[in-house]
């Protein structure tokens, strides 16, 4: 019997309109064109898991995008089927799918929870509209409000809300105002991120061009930040991971396998995977996977030995419980102090880690700075 576990990432890479933020791969497409693609991701799935599904056993699924839920949930719902019968899945296998508020209605929900679904994970990003405008999302608050009634009446009780500090034109105080909001909904997990301007986006191009986006500046993004951990620590959520909060028992198993390098594969354009220490990365051109997604063509990384070891580091201390020392020499057969000994010895000293001797750690001093801090075990 497969012992091994495996996370399967679905990638549906439409939207009905891109966000002035988003750098991911998506873009609005026509109905047919969505038609054929999950079509294609049905073969795709036979395909592949014979070469996976006798080791693995899969314990966790997510669909994301682009916006899943903008598709017809039948149709949706046969890419789950085909997941079914090529894999071997757990009795308690989390089932996630990303939605944006405007996309659901009851039936569709209704289909979803029929076909196994457990999970659901909304776009919200903030309670004001203005700020929703400045973003380019294509809802409003009570749009958000009506979906995620809808999902608790169809029985989801898993709903994670995503959420952004950093918004053009936002105040400390609105901030407080979305936390507040959220949290009095007691959704099972929050993903609260910080808004980055990322090149070759709209906004990265608004930057660019001097247009005054008034963003907050670098003191109320850091009051931001320390305004999430109070308010949701305050109402019973644990802060997991850097963005991630959850109600006891409710962290996303799904993601959890990205930052510890759990094992997970990949379907549809522009889907990752990362099977015994090789990173598959599927082509963009979506019209080619349609046409062919049994021969789509892969960009594959083998990743060293040193490779592994950085990531083990810098994904793991995204985690407050960070990195484990007994489980980095089980991993790879080496001390941890003789490979990251300087790097840990450094910030331990300027108070942006923490060492109890188990478990290498950042302190809210290091979280604050911490994408500088993890460049920094890059071997």
């Amino acid at each position: 019997m497969a012992n091994k576990k495996l996370g399967i990432y679905i990638h549906i890479p439409f939207c009905k309109s891109k966000c002035i933020y988003c750098d991911f791969f998506s873009a609005p497409a026509e109905e047919h064109v969505r038609k054929q693609y999950l079509k294609a991701l049905c073969t795709q799935i036979n395909s592949g898991a014979p070469k996976l599904a006798g080791e693995y056993e899969v314990d966790s699924i997510f669909f994301g995008g682009g916006t899943p839920s903008i598709t017809d949930a039948g149709e949706l719902m046969n890419v789950l089927g085909a997941i079914y019968n090529s894999f071997n899945l757990s009795d308690d296998c989390e089932i996630t799918i990303e939605c944006n508020p405007g996309t659901m209605d009851e039936d569709k929900l209704g289909i979803y929870r029929e076909k196994g679904v457990n999970r659901l994970s909304f776009g919200l990003q903030s309670v004001n509209d203005d700020e929703l405008k400045m973003l380019g999302r294509i809802h409003s608050f009570e749009d958000f409000m009506e979906s995620y009634e809808a999902a608790a009446k169809s029985g989801f009780d898993n709903i994670n809300i995503d959420i952004m500090s950093g918004i053009p034109g936002q105040t400390p105080a609105g901030w407080r105002k979305t936390l507040r909001t959220v949290m009095m909904l007691r959704p099972a997990h929050i993903s609260a991120y910080s808004l980055i301007i990322e090149d070759g986006t709209p906004l990265s191009d608004m930057y660019k061009s001097g247009r005054k986006l008034y963003l907050p500046s670098e003191d109320e993004e850091r009051e931001m930040y320390y305004d999430t951990a109070s308010i949701l620590a305050d109402n019973g959520y644990g802060h997991y991971e850097i963005s991630n909060y959850a109600l006891a028992g409710r962290e996303c198993r799904h993601n959890i396998k990205y930052w510890t390098r759990g094992e997970y594969a990949g379907f549809g354009a522009g889907a990752s995977s990362m099977i015994k220490n090789i990173r598959y990365n599927t082509t963009k051109n979506t019209p080619a996977f349609i046409y062919d997604p049994v021969h789509v063509e892969y960009d594959t990384e083998e990743l060293t030995v040193n490779d592994c070891m950085s990531e083990f580091m810098f994904l793991g201390l995204r985690m407050m419980r960070g990195v484990n020392r007994d489980r980095f020499r089980v991993t790879f057969g080496r001390q941890m102090d003789n490979v990251f000994g300087n790097v840990i010895s450094k910030y331990v000293s300027t108070g942006h880690i923490a060492d109890d001797g188990n478990n290498v750690f950042f302190t809210d001093k290091g979280i604050d700075v911490s994408n500088y801090i993890l460049a920094d075990f890059l071997l």
